[in-house]
This record gives structure tokens, sequence and C-alpha cells, in this order.
């Protein structure tokens, strides 16, 4: 029967438009519990059929009363919503099972009017409660908000509401406990898990002055933390926002199955006159009108996009409305930024190559001492890797930093070179050419202490574990992978080597992205564009569907159609194959409601079906289809309970191991 209101209603935005606080437990109750008037009725029309059947109290010869009753007490929600469908022309199936109800007791079909009504009210009920499902996998997400909260204040500490904070209230969170509110540590020390919101797999540390986000857990010591964003101004709200909006969106596929349920509807209600006018028979022309339905898809369809949109949010993507999800189920290219989408965007040395008689050390040395005031992004990871082998370093008596060249300092009265080749060469330092040629860099940086030559130090930006793993499953699904950077070739070429990516472009401007997604958009691809930049925001906007990394600027998750929480790239590849899922689910629902309805048509047309049969066929095949959508709604998860402190600590400890 038709959900589709059902599904829109009881959002959550209001509940973030004051604060965001989780749903009442009686709201939740009576969402998904089968109410007692729902429950008397289906109990009166089975008593009331069962008394039909066996001719219990028929004092008119012709005419049932207790068939009347029943039909008009069972039949009276349907009545009422084909009532309203046809007000606001939308042809339903509640106006064609109600034309068949009374069709059936105008000709004295009184069991089969109240088995028709039985089981429309009994499929009402159990569509009602798998629909309830799927808002409640959308709701759950607010279980990680308390509804109060601890404030430390001029009068002492006390507890309120969360809807009554104030931004730069004192908001205490106890060991255990749930983070309420966006703000910044003011006093204490724990480990907090903030999977939630960043994605981040280890609980982090949290000191004063560290940020925390609301719904994520504190797992050991006590924090008081400033307040600064609350309700829907949060990470979490916006992240309940968005997803809400998405799930009271329509795809275009939703409005597809709009169109063809009324369609069915129509054919239905011709088939019924065709076979009157040919076989002038009352029992097959109800049961045509009976066995057709399009509940299947009409409630289906909305459902499945809705579990899809709530599984990829449990999955930590936040797909902003079902039009995306259905585009990410077409996706046949990707196109990859390189820096904080396949690398972490941070350079780390990766080898130090020393000349001949010298040592490792010697060179980390002399670089790192010479890059000491350096700002550079290589100079520091070179004092980085320094710090991290306990290296104690020499502070500069000179530091001049020549731009496109490197640095040159004087350490210890020694001078030292620290840069490309061309430094090199023009203090007459010979650097063999294919020196450190083997080593796959982003950077070669070259160290020379008084004119002579000490070796090379290779730095790349590091590639994220999970990348190759997430292009190898773009892979498998026949997706085709383009990286686009404005990385330099030899860059690109030794990050698309180690990922196995086969189509590069380097050294590109944000401008030259942009035309390289349209050019691919005009020639026929359906493009999702991943990216965590500001410099990514348009070709994100332009591309089919635009995916921001959760670590990106606010820009870029502003023009992205989907945004991933924390920067796992395979959280992406696992959101596209549940829109492929939901495609597919969603178009069996169509070919399988389809066939079922002429199959069931052309043999009720004949005489093969009695009109109780074609309401069980009706019925049975509506909630399968329904129970089908059903399986993409993400299961409930249990609630865990928040580590202690020393197992906060260990649980840390191993996984940075």
């Amino acid at each position: 029967m038709d959900q589709r209101e059902r599904i829109k209603s009881a959002t959550l935005v209001e509940q973030a438009e004051g604060g965001t606080t989780a749903p009442a437990a009686e709201e939740r109750e009576r969402d998904h519990v089968l109410s007692r008037v729902e429950a008397a009725r289906i109990i009166v029309i089975a008593i009331g059929a069962a008394a039909v059947w066996f001719h219990v109290w028929e004092p008119l010869p012709r005419v049932s009363l207790i068939g009347i009753l029943g039909v008009l007490i069972g039949g009276w929600p349907i009545f009422k919503e084909a009532a309203e469908n046809a007000a606001a022309r939308r042809m339903t199936m509640e106006l064609s099972m109600s034309i068949a109800i009374v069709a059936a007791a105008c000709i004295s079909q009184y069991f089969t009017a109240l088995i028709i009504t039985l089981f429309v009210l009994i499929a009402e009920v159990l569509e009602g409660m798998t629909v309830s499902r799927g808002r409640r996998a959308i709701r759950d997400l607010m279980d990680f908000i308390p509804p109060s909260v601890t404030v430390r204040g001029a009068g002492g500490i006390r507890e309120t509401s969360t809807d009554e904070l104030r931004v730069g209230d004192s908001v205490l969170v106890n060991p255990g406990g749930l983070v309420p509110i966006d703000g910044t540590v003011i006093s204490g020390h724990s480990f907090v898990d903030q999977a939630r919101i960043t994605g981040e797999s280890m609980p982090l540390e949290k000191l004063t002055g560290s940020a925390v986000f609301a719904g994520t857990i504190n797992q050991s010591g006590a924090l008081e933390i400033r307040v600064e964003r609350i309700g829907r101004d949060t990470s979490y709200g916006r992240i309940i926002e968005a997803v809400e909006h998405a799930e009271r969106s329509r795809a275009p596929v939703q409005q597809l199955a709009d169109r063809l349920a009324g369609y069915l509807v129509y054919f239905a209600l011709a088939a019924a006159a065709i076979t009157f006018i040919i076989t002038r028979d009352a029992r097959s022309t109800i049961s045509v009108i009976i066995v057709a339905g399009a509940c299947g898809i009409a409630a289906g369809t909305p459902l499945a996009i809705l579990g899809g949109i709530g599984r990829s949010a449990r999955l930590g993507a936040i797909i902003k409305g079902g039009l995306y999800l259905e585009t990410l189920g077409k996706v046949n290219t990707v196109v990859l930024d390189k820096t904080g989408t396949l690398t972490f965007g941070r350079t780390e040395v990766r080898a130090i190559v020393p000349a001949d008689g010298v040592s490792e050390v010697e060179v980390l040395d002399a670089a790192a001492s010479a890059e000491m005031r350096s700002e550079h992004p290589l100079g520091k990871a070179i004092i980085n890797l320094a710090s991290a082998k306990n290296r104690s370093l020499d502070e500069p008596e000179r530091f001049d930093y020549l731009p496109g060249r490197g640095i040159e300092a004087v350490v210890d009265g020694a001078t030292i070179l620290v840069g490309n080749r061309g430094l090199l060469h023009d203090h007459s330092v010979e650097v063999s050419r294919d020196f450190a040629a083997g080593e796959d860099a982003s950077s070669e940086v070259l160290v020379a202490r008084d004119g002579g030559f000490l070796g090379a130090i290779v730095i790349a930006d590091t590639v994220r574990p999970e990348a190759r793993r997430a292009i190898e499953a773009l892979n498998r699904m026949g997706i085709r992978s383009v990286l686009l950077t404005g990385d330099t070739k030899p860059v690109a070429a030794t990050v698309a080597r180690e990922l196995g990516i086969t189509e590069v472009a380097a050294d590109l401007l944000p401008e030259m992205k942009l035309a390289r997604i349209k050019s691919l958009v005009v020639a026929g691809r359906v493009v999702a564009m991943v990216g965590d930049g500001i410099n990514d925001a348009p070709a994100l906007a332009e591309a089919n569907v635009g995916v921001a990394m959760g670590s990106g600027t606010d820009v870029t998750r502003e023009s992205a159609d989907v945004v991933l929480l924390g920067n796992d790239l395979l959280k992406f590849t696992e959101t596209l194959a549940i829109a492929r899922w939901t495609r597919r689910i969603i178009w069996w629902n169509f070919a399988g409601t389809i066939g079922v309805d002429i199959v069931g048509i052309a043999l009720a047309s004949v005489g093969l079906l009695s009109p109780t049969l074609a309401a069980f066929i009706h019925v049975t095949s509506e909630l399968a289809f329904i129970l089908n959508s059903a399986r993409l709604l993400p299961r409930s998860e249990p609630s865990s309970k928040p580590a202690t402190a020393d197992e906060a600590r260990e649980n840390t400890l191993a996984k940075a191991a």
C-alpha cells in the first residue's frame, strides 16, 4: 500500500533545529508496535469472515449484516486513503482495492470481500513496520547524542537538557560518557573514540586545547569542554541533517516508480472492463482488479533508497540525496585526486642514499641541522626523521633560503648545501647523473658539505595503505580509474604505478582538471570525482557525483554530493557497491511486479483465479518485493560498552603497533 507519505514523516531535521536530542522512548515504540485499533480491526474482520463462512446470524436471506458491518469497519481506512488519493489525482492500489471490496460485496461475495480486507489490513501493518524500521535505521544515529548534560556554572555543577545549552557553557563529560557538543577541552585528559565523525580507527588522546566533537565517546578520563557549537551546528548534527534531507529527497527512479504504479492501476481497471465485456463474469472481473498490484514498487522503491542511504551512513559515507545514490549506482569512471585522497598529503623520508665513504647518519645530521630554521615541507620531513631518531642537531650560524634551489647554511663553521642539483651545480659540487636513480621519489634532496658531496635524501608523500585495495575493488567492479593531479609527472607516475592506475594526467591546474571532467561527461561517462582540496571544488561540482574526503576543506564538502567521514577510500568503494545493490533491487522489484501483474491478470481473466486467491497473490507478492527492499536496511548496532582507561591505552598502543 502507499507508504510514501509515511516514509517522509517523522524527520529529525525539526529536532536538529532546536538541539540535537534523542527521540522519546514512547515515540520509538509508537513507530513499530501494532496499535490496539489496528489489532482490534484485524481481529474483528477475521471473526466476521469466519461468521460469514459458517453462516452465523443471517436474518436477511440475501444480505449478510455481519459481512456489511465487517466491510465498513475493516475497509474504512482503505476507503479513506483511496478517497484522499483520488482527490489528489493519484491513482494508487488503495482505489483498486476499494473497488474490488465494494464490487465483491455488491454481488453478495461477503466472505471474499472480508478476506480481501483482512489481507490488505495485515499487509498495511507489516509494510508499516518495515518502513518504520527504515526510519529507525536513520534515527539510530541520534543515539550518540545524550538528552541531558552536566554543566559547570556560577552556581556550581548542575544537570540540564541538551536543548538548554548555550555557546560558552562548560560541559563535564565523565569516563564512558557521550560528548553532546562540539567544543574545546578546558581541562582533563582522556582518550576519545571519534570514528563516527572523523573515521579515525584509534581513540585519540585529548588534552587541554584539543577539539572534541558531538557524538564521540569519552573512553577514559573526565573532560571539561567549552561549548562552541550546539545542535544542528555540530559536526554530528550536520551529518544527521544531511542524511535526513537525503531520506526525504526523491530520486528519478522513485518518480518512475510512482508513474509506473499509476499505469499498472489503469491497466488493471482496463483489463477488468475488457474481461467483463467479454465474459460477463463478475468474479473473474473482480479477480482481475484484485490480483494486479503496484505497491511492491510504490513502497519498495523509497524503502530501498532509504535503506541504501542508511546503510551508507552507518558505513561512514553521507549521501546527500536519492538522486546521488541512484547516480552512484551507474558510475563507470572514478576520477581521483592524489594529495589527501590517495596519499596522506604529508611528506616523509623514504630513503637516505649516502655517497661512497659517507654514512646515512652523517647525511641526515648535516641536512637536519641546516634545515632547522626552514618552513619548507621537505625540510620539516628531514627534521622529523632526525627527531624520531633522537639525533642531536646543531643550530645553524647562518641560514639562507634560495627560492627554487634550496638552502645554504653554516653549521659549526662548515658550509652545508641542501637542495636540488641546480644548487650544487652553482657551487661546483659534482653529482653523477644517475645517482639515486633507482629510488622512486617525489623529491630528491641533495646534501653537500664544504664542497664535498654527502648524498641524497629521498622524500615522498606516503600512499594510503587502503588506497591500493580500493583501486583493486574498482577494477573488480569494472570501473575505470583516472588519476588527475597538479603534482609533477614523475610523482604522479610513481603513485599510479604503486596503486595500479594506468590512466594518469599530471601538472594540472584546477581549470584543467575541470576541463578533463567535462570531457569525460560529454563522452557519455558517468563520472564520480573524489578529492579533498579547495582546488578540487570545481571538478567535484562538474562531475556526475562529487565525493569529498572527510578531512577536506569546508568548500570541498559543500561542493560534494557525497561526504566520506575520515579518509578511507575503501568506504567509497563499499558505498558504490551499496548503490549498485540498491539499483539491482529496485529493478528486480520493477520486473517482478510487472511479471506478476501480467500473469495474474491473464489467469484471472479466464477464470483460473478466485477473488480470494487473487488477493492472496496480490498481498504476498507485494510483501515479497517490500521485504526484498528491506534487505538493504542496516542492522541495529548493539551499543558497546566504552573501554576503561587502561583498555583505551592498550587498544591505542596495540593499533599503533
